[in-house]
Formats: structure tokens, C-alpha cells, sequence
């Protein structure tokens, strides 16, 4: 498939270092169509069903060498237990994501400009599988869906979409995952980027369960920025919130161990939740250049 720049968040000449990385799954899918990943319908119990041309970084094992030497190009042979995925991109666009500096791409940016370029940078190496990626983006409800797909126009239009989020206040999450689930037929992997500064967290994460009950692959990748961890040195701050409004006025260094000790506990027990909902869960910090964090999210999945 050939790729158009269609978003200012899309670096095809930067991406093209992770060419030989692609996403994995690590359960048994569902898919209409012949690809890379392993099958829950196994059927003809690995027979060979068609060819697929050979892409780079894929196993030098696979490839039909006797094709090979007749055409002159390199095929591998597609057998029926291995179909395509189904991946849904969903992410958080509710107020809090809104925090950090806009604007400066690789250490500083806000929550959601780094998760903009880190979920437009996943859509591309998913379809580049020949693999299928929806969208879902949740700000207390489904504010937006579009349901997976693979063709040049659906991903151009995903990304598309991606690059016009704006962050919206709402301290809930729970109510669009489980509308999101309604409209979810088929088994595939779902990955959800949000920092999880909401009021209803386990609700959030009861609503996952019901994904992995359905076979689901879930993947957590929580969102931090480092200003969040540590409060600023300096006599007086005014802290805004950023969901339903309001501020107080303080020196950091009078609530500084207590803050430090909440955001803690905070971080601790959203891992722990994804963990026992079987999610798969990475910490991402805005603070890593988005690229990096992808490769080493790519190179983790493929085992």
C-alpha cells in the first residue's frame, strides 16, 4: 500500500527505520483475510492456501525458494491458520491529556500531541502489515469510531482524524469503552492510550474485561508526562484542573511529598488493575521520543 502524507503527524522518512518491525499479537484472532498473525479457526490445520509477496523483516525461512528462481521474486507461503488483525487505536482526549507545552515534538509536547504521533505512527505500521486499524476516541463517551479497515482512503482518513483531536473536559471513560464494545463483532487486538486521571478507573478497566472475556489482545500504554511526577521548585504556583474547572494556590513545597506520594500510588494502581484484567501494560513517558518508545513497544510484542 502506498502511503500519502496526509498528516502533519505522520514522518514517513523517520518511520522508515522501523521497516523491518511490524505488530504482533500474542492471542489467537479472527480475520476475513489471509496475513501474519496465528487463527482461532484453524481449519485445514496449516494447509497451504495461497502466496503473499515476501516483505522485509519477515523470517528468510518462509519464502518459497523454488517460486523464487522462476519469477525472480521473493513469495512466502500463506497456510490457513494465519489470518490478518483487526487493531483498535483508542485513545483519551479527555481534558487532563491536554497537559504539558504543546508544540515541541519530542521531550515537552502535551499528553495527547505525543500520543497524536505515537498512535499515527502505529496506524501506519499496522496497515503496512496489511493488517487492519479502527479508531476510537473517547472524552467521557464515543465521540468518534471508525470501525477497522485497510485501504489507502480509511487510513489517510483515520489519520486524518487523529490529527484533528482536540482535548474536551470530562472525567469519565467507562460509559464509551462499553459503547465501543457494542459496536465490536470480532475478536482483535485494542489498544488503549490514556493517562488515566479519571474518576471512574475501575469502572474503565471492568469495561476492558469485558473485551478479554470476548478473546480480545489488550494493551495499556499509560500515558505520563514528567512534570507530573514532580512538582516544579518555586515559592508560589497556581495549579488548575484541568476536568471541572477550578485551582488553588500553593508553594509546592508544602504539598509536595503528599502529591508525590498519590500520583504514586496512582500509577501503581493503574498497573496493577490492567495487569489483573490481563491487559498487556506499558508506562509511556512523553518525555522519550515517540519513535523510541514505539520501536521498543514493537521489539517487546514480537518477543
Amino acid at each position: 500500500m502506498t502511503t500519502r502524507v496526509t498528516s502533519r503527524y505522520l514522518d514517513l522518512r523517520a518511520l522508515s527505520a522501523l521497516e523491518h518491525l511490524r505488530f504482533s499479537t500474542r492471542r489467537r484472532i479472527e480475520g476475513a483475510f489471509m496475513g501474519y498473525h496465528q487463527s482461532r479457526q484453524l481449519g485445514g490445520a496449516g494447509e497451504f492456501v495461497d502466496f503473499r509477496e515476501y516483505t522485509g523483516g519477515e523470517d528468510l525461512r518462509r519464502i518459497d525458494w523454488k517460486v523464487l528462481a522462476r519469477t525472480g521474486k521473493a513469495f512466502v507461503r500463506l497456510h490457513e491458520e494465519e489470518t490478518n488483525l483487526d487493531c483498535m487505536l483508542v485513545l483519551d482526549a479527555s481534558g487532563s491529556m491536554g497537559f504539558g507545552a504543546a508544540g515541541r515534538r519530542q521531550a515537552g509536547g502535551s499528553k495527547l500531541e505525543y500520543v497524536q504521533y505515537l498512535a499515527t505512527a502505529l496506524s501506519h505500521v499496522i496497515s503496512r502489515s496489511q493488517d487492519h486499524v479502527g479508531l476510537a476516541v473517547l472524552h467521557g463517551a464515543l465521540q468518534q469510531w471508525l470501525a477497522p479497515g485497510g485501504t489507502a482512503s480509511h487510513v489517510e482518513r483515520l489519520q486524518q482524524a487523529i490529527e484533528g483531536l482536540e482535548t474536551q473536559p470530562s472525567p469519565r471513560m467507562a460509559a464509551g469503552l462499553r459503547d465501543l464494545f457494542e459496536r465490536s463483532h470480532r475478536r482483535g487486538a485494542l489498544l488503549v492510550m490514556s493517562d488515566f486521571l479519571m474518576d471512574d478507573v475501575e469502572e474503565v478497566f471492568a469495561a476492558l474485561r469485558l473485551f478479554r472475556h470476548r478473546g480480545w489482545d489488550l494493551v495499556v500504554l499509560h500515558v505520563v508526562h514528567p512534570d507530573e511526577e514532580r512538582l516544579p521548585e518555586g515559592v508560589a504556583y497556581r495549579f488548575e484542573e484541568m476536568e471541572n474547572g477550578g485551582g488553588v494556590n500553593c508553594s509546592p513545597a508544602e504539598i509536595r511529598p503528599e502529591y508525590e506520594e498519590r500520583f504514586a500510588a496512582h500509577l501503581a494502581m493503574v498497573r496493577q488493575l490492567a495487569l489483573a484484567g490481563g491487559c498487556d501494560y506499558r508506562r509511556i513517558s512523553t518525555a522519550i521520543a515517540y519513535l523510541q518508545t514505539l520501536a521498543g513497544f514493537l521489539v517487546e510484542r514480537a518477543g
